[in-house]
């Protein structure tokens, strides 16, 4: 089984190199990681695959199961206000996007909460761990730009923030 740990280093990594596309077998779990601009896809699974995988910078045409599936890109949103002016808050790794503690709890933040830099915004659940996710900026939420329960990448806006 891959740790949190590895996989983030391994995608930092990805993010140092030209390749496209990174494929490993460890003890008959299989990761796939893919830059987002292609497929936009990161995926494990536990079936068994052949011990070999090749490392191309071509797309391999495969498909991850359905419960795992990466997510397609997001609708375009009107912005309330230029995207120059805003900071994004992004996924910091790949899990489901959670606004609130639990289930029927109020929301970390909702449009035009205040926050500062350490403010919980939301939580990404990666492989069975809760991550909470900090604004890292002192301002107000300006728009949040996925739904409670949704997947979310690597690097994908999660809210907009005007700065104070």
């Amino acid at each position: 089984m891959f740790k949190l740990s590895e996989i983030k280093e391994l995608m930092k990594l990805m993010d140092q190199t030209s390749l496209h596309e990174l494929e490993i077998e460890n003890e008959g779990t299989r990761l796939l990681i893919r830059k987002p601009g292609k497929t936009e896809s990161v995926y494990v699974t536990s079936a068994p695959q052949p011990a070999y995988a090749p490392v191309t910078g071509a797309p391999v045409h495969q498909q991850a199961p359905a419960a795992v599936q990466a997510p397609s890109a997001p609708a375009e949103k009107d912005e309330p206000e230029s995207d120059a002016n805003l900071h994004k808050i992004v996924s910091p790794m790949v899990g489901t996007f959670y606004a609130a503690s639990s289930p029927g709890a109020a929301p970390f933040v909702t449009r035009g909460a205040k926050v500062g830099d350490k403010t919980v915004v939301c939580i990404i659940e990666a492989m069975k761990l809760m991550n909470q996710i900090e604004a890292e900026v002192n301002g107000e939420i300006v728009d949040i730009l996925v739904e409670n329960g949704q997947l979310v990448e690597y690097g994908q806006p999660l809210f907009l923030v005007k700065p104070h």
